[in-house]
């Protein structure tokens, strides 16, 4: 009787168990049914190595968690909402076999780790793909999944493989299934060396998986290759660095230029400078409203429209605010300081009343979007922009200052206005005009920032301080000055960040520029001219 009963207990557990043995998708399919986690994952190789591609709809129904276990049969279909009842799907042919309360079904549990193993085994599956597009995110996911259970796979697709992307990503996805199988100690090393030449973190993390599991022979190789991918990094880390310094120089760069014209030519400390950026970001947000409610399809081409529209507005209401306000006060240069301080408040709170206080929402059109690779940088279109915008803003700044009649006047008055103005040159107009172009420009560097920024009425408050201090560090007037001032601020601001953090460092490069302006009062570029160096 005791033997009776043990014979037909490890009969009924032996049915229970799903059969890994079973090499048609159908069959290892309903063993998932069944399945402990463990056992799951282990399914999901033996699936992928079929080859099949008609359970891809199977495993992609599986990461999300819509495969069911039927329990009147314990066939595993893929379900959906039909009315208060699940549709039963076949997961190979894709054909709905009945409707059943939901009662009928039993949900086949998923976690993170089986997740992996599902993308690894799609990638498997899709390695062979006529789509050139299909093979290459096939490899991609190869690659970021390793597993034992593809390389064989993975190695028929590379045999037959014709496209250099495709066979140099798959060649990759090979290296990293081979630290996880047991092929030879030959072949590991240079899988190794293979998953070095990937670079970044995703390789040091491949490396380090596979440290504790690895023949200890290749504890050298490994750790070789991790100090070099690390070197690497430290390099590609500072590269980035320069590139967000020059970033941000380039947003200094645009908020400076203007105020170094009228601070340099006017001498008056315009604490409404930084309301201009804000006018100008405004501008923008206005025009793609006008865009987006009547001419979509103009919507890439808005920040072109917004240009001129930015300069205008802020160029004549800083021609208002001269010829209104501080003509008046030339030569009272606190009183000068007080008055536009009055100005931005006057002009934050119109702002604020019109289009409330909330950030208000600008769009990136589709070429500003994105990011793109260079080396081991991450650059982003939108700031790669705004480098090349400022720099050509700065080089038209630069033409009209020294080829124009224009120029030609401002930088007279810059050098001496007795003079000039005995020489017939009408100081007046030449101040007011200066003083619009410098708005204008302000309000330019706002249709820039409105890409980076948040819009809203205090903007310009982020970078009147920080336009100062360009100015003043590069040299009052001199645009050149300008230019190396706001790159030097920058990148030395994103140096001094992750170590110190952006407060402090703010602070320290406040105190560096102190003390630099002890020993340089007139900064780095100093105008040359008899009024200047009374």
């Amino acid at each position: 009787m005791l033997i009776r009963f043990i014979t037909l207990t490890l009969l009924f557990f032996s049915l229970a168990a799903p059969s890994f043995a079973q090499s048609e998708p159908r069959d290892l399919l309903n063993a998932l049914g069944k399945a402990n986690f463990k056992q799951a994952e282990e399914l999901l190789g033996q699936i992928a190595a079929t080859g099949d591609p008609r359970v891809v709809p199977a495993l992609e129904a599986f990461a999300e968690g819509d495969l069911y276990l039927r329990k009147s049969d314990n066939q595993v279909v893929i379900t959906k909402a039909a009315g208060r009842n699940l549709a039963a799907i076949d997961p190979l042919t894709g054909e709905t076999i009945a409707e059943e309360a939901k009662g009928a079904f039993t949900k086949i549990r998923v976690n993170n780790n089986l997740r992996r193993a599902i993308r690894s085994a799609l990638g498997g599956l899709t390695l062979l793909s006529p789509e050139r597009n299909v093979r290459l995110a096939a490899a991609q996911a190869v690659l970021q999944s390793p597993s034992a259970e593809n390389l064989d796979l993975v190695e028929t697709a590379l045999a037959t493989e014709q496209d250099r992307e495709v066979k140099a990503r798959m060649e990759e996805a090979r290296a990293v299934s081979v630290l996880a199988s047991d092929r030879s100690v030959d072949e590991k090393r240079a899988a190794i060396d293979t998953v070095a030449s990937l670079g970044g973190r995703e390789a040091i993390g491949i490396l380090m998986s596979v440290s504790s599991t690895i023949d200890e022979s290749l504890t050298p190789d490994l750790d070789s290759a991790i100090a070099k991918i690390e070197s690497s990094l430290l390099f590609w880390d500072m590269g980035q660095n320069v590139w967000y310094g020059i970033s941000l120089g380039s947003v200094l760069l645009l908020a400076a230029i203007g105020l170094a014209i009228t601070f340099g030519v006017m001498g008056i400390i315009n604490m409404a400078h930084g309301e201009m950026v804000m006018i100008g970001a405004y501008s923008t947000f206005m025009v793609q409203q006008v865009i987006r409610t009547g001419y979509p399809e103009l919507f890439d081409w808005s920040l072109a429209i917004a240009l001129p529209v930015a300069f205008l507005v802020t160029a004549a209401i800083g021609l208002v605010i001269e010829r209104g306000v501080i003509r008046f006060l030339y030569g009272r240069p606190l009183e000068t300081l007080l008055a536009t301080w009055g100005i931005s408040l006057i002009l934050q709170q119109t702002v604020r009343t019109i289009f409330g206080p909330t950030n208000q929402e600008v769009g990136n059109p589709s070429w500003m979007s994105g990011s793109f690779a260079l080396g081991g940088l991450t650059i982003t279109w939108n700031r790669m922009w705004i480098v090349l915008f400022s720099l050509t803003i700065f080089f038209a700044l630069l033409a009209l200052m020294k080829r124009s009649a224009f120029g030609l006047q401002m930088r007279a008055v810059t050098q001496n206005r007795r003079m000039a103005s005995s020489m017939g040159i009408r100081t007046p107009w030449v101040d007011a005009f200066t003083f619009a172009l410098g708005s204008g420009i302000a309000g330019i560097a706002g249709v820039a920032l409105s890409q980076i920024d948040n819009v809203s009425p205090n903007l310009g408050q982020s970078y009147i301080i920080d336009s100062f201090m360009v100015v003043v560090f590069g040299g009052v007037g001199n645009l050149w000055g300008t230019l190396v001032g706001a790159l030097s601020l920058g990148i030395l601001n994103k140096f001094l960040e992750p170590s110190v953090g952006a407060v402090l460092g703010k602070i320290l490069v406040l105190v560096l520029i102190i003390l630099f302006i002890q020993k340089r009062p007139r900064g780095l570029f100093a105008l040359k001219g008899r009024a200047v160096e009374a």
